[in-house]
């Protein structure tokens, strides 16, 4: 196991919670004409794939990720339906041969959102089907304390002096941008939609819980490991000095669900 990779326990912990966002975008996604050919481009453990693709009858879906753990945990789910592979999301395409490129809370993860979603498009068939969610949450004290922690010691000095960005303040474009985008990528009609989703945790230190297997990560990945408990607690210490302690806390989350069907 690579130290800094994803862990689905973890991220499994707030599975009732992740899941919400992934099917109201799943919902958005028509289905006639049937879908021949789908990918799921950050598919993680691939228990969702796996269910997505016998809801919507896909003759093939191809799970894309590129965590070893996520994927050691997906091959679990193979079957004659739905299968994995590793792989990098901001660079895949295909030749015009898929009914459905979706990917849900994946995309935030690579810059150059309008590069990447015309390389998505281009593996539309006609009329396919395109459907990506995205976190919006870049603004709110759970991201911001985490970036203040790692702007400072030991934390600072483990990670060279540059600590990785928020994906989501750096990458995520707001809602009317990824309409426009879509739209000039030959999405007749995109539909984009910004959503917040209330989590009610039992105390304010849960967000910790949920960061941990999410948002977090990419500081884990750049720091000795002796340094992730410290980090953890003062990580915990700055939120609660931002937002309180509370029991139970209210943690609003916000993200961007789109979806579109190819105008060729």
């Amino acid at each position: 196991m690579s130290r800094g990779d994803w862990q689905p326990d973890q991220y499994g912990r707030f599975e009732q919670q992740r899941a919400r966002p992934f099917w109201d975008l799943a919902g958005g996604i028509a289905v006639d004409p049937p879908i021949e050919r789908a990918v799921d481009l950050g598919c993680g453990t691939g228990a969702l794939t796996a269910q997505l693709a016998t809801r919507l009858d896909a003759g093939e879906m191809v799970g894309i990720d590129n965590s070893p753990n996520m994927l050691a945990s997906a091959a679990e789910r193979a079957d004659g339906r739905t299968g994995f592979e590793p792989g990098d999301i901001a660079t895949w395409t295909s030749v015009a041969d898929h009914d459905l490129v979706f990917a849900n809370a994946s995309l935030h993860w690579v810059p150059d959102h309008a590069a990447v979603l015309a390389r998505w498009i281009a593996a539309l068939g006609p009329g396919g089907r395109i459907a990506v969610q995205v976190p919006a949450n870049g603004d709110h004290a759970s991201h911001l304390a985490s970036v203040a922690v790692a702007e400072t010691d030991p934390f600072l000095s483990a990670m060279g002096g540059s600590p990785p960005p928020d994906p989501v303040t750096a990458n995520v474009l707001p809602p009317e941008e990824y309409a426009t985008v879509l739209y000039e990528l030959g999405v007749a009609e995109p539909e984009v939609q910004l959503r917040v989703y209330p989590h009610v945790f039992t105390s304010t230190e849960h967000v910790v819980e949920w960061t941990k297997g999410s948002s977090l990560t990419r500081f884990f990945k750049a720091m000795p490991e002796e340094l992730h408990e410290p980090f953890l607690d003062a990580y915990r210490n700055e939120l609660i000095a931002r937002v309180g302690h509370h029991e139970p806390y209210l943690y609003t989350f916000k993200r961007i669900l789109m979806w579109g069907r190819l105008d060729r």
